[in-house]
This record gives structure tokens, C-alpha cells and sequence, in this order.
């Protein structure tokens, strides 16, 4: 460890982008928070994460995930395209 260190160069500032993303206060049931931290544990997503995508369901905006045959027809159009 160094004995100083050199900040004059340093910037402050957010460290992730908040495009997209508004800060809010919510109170929401212990029981709840409790839920999502165990369920952060067993994924490994931030439980914020995950109620912001149990959210983002109920009100319709959740992103549905590709499918097998949707990926085969890609990759069948891809492929005939670059031939």
C-alpha cells in the first residue's frame, strides 16, 4: 500500500449510467424485502434487480426470451444471406 496517493486526475461522479432509470423511496413489507434478498442469494441478481423485473411483469414490459425455433430461423436466415 502506498504511503499517498494521487487523486488530481480523479472525477467524481455516478460510476454507473442512470439512463433510463429513475431514483425512487418505496417502503415496501419486510416479509417482501426478505423474499427478494433470498431469491438474490439462490440467483445471484441484485434483489433491486429482481423486483424491478417482478415489476416490469406485472405491468406487461417484461422482455420475453428467445425461443429455440427463434434462434433456428436467425441463424437459417443469417446463413442465407451471407452466401
Amino acid at each position: 500500500m502506498k504511503k499517498e496517493y494521487d487523486f488530481s486526475r480523479g472525477k467524481r461522479g455516478p460510476v454507473l449510467s442512470t439512463a433510463g432509470k429513475t431514483r425512487i423511496t418505496i417502503y415496501l413489507d419486510d416479509v417482501i424485502v426478505e423474499k427478494f434478498k433470498a431469491e438474490s442469494e439462490r440467483t445471484g441478481k441484485g434483489y433491486q434487480t429482481l423486483i424491478n423485473e417482478a415489476l416490469g411483469k406485472h405491468v406487461g414490459n417484461a422482455e420475453r426470451p428467445v425461443t429455440a425455433a427463434q434462434v433456428r430461423s436467425i441463424v437459417r436466415e443469417e446463413l442465407t444471406l451471407a452466401r
